[in-house]
């Protein structure tokens, strides 16, 4: 379905995740299924792949917002050369 690197948190999800390219996939399922390319048990496979692979990003998402809700602002100490001294 594509490549997960969950531990660059910097990133955007959609890089994160690879979700230009699973919204694609399915795209590309629902047009095989369409023209008879896929049958119906791998597409209803495919679907319920994409439908766990959601709720797995939902779930970070929802940690991520629970963390970051919750999380205390921490001064950083002035580096030598920041205010100018």
């Amino acid at each position: 379905m594509g490549d997960v690197n969950p531990r660059d948190d910097a990133s955007p999800l959609t890089e994160r995740f690879s979700l230009d390219g699973i919204i694609a996939g399915l795209a590309a399922d629902m047009e095989a299924l369409r023209s008879g390319r896929m049958s119906v048990d791998a597409a209803r496979a495919q679907a319920e792949l994409a439908k766990q692979y959601f709720n797995g990003i939902r779930l970070v998402v929802n940690a991520q917002r629970f963390i970051e809700q919750r999380a205390k602002q921490i001064d950083r100490p002035h580096e030598e050369g920041e205010d100018g001294k």
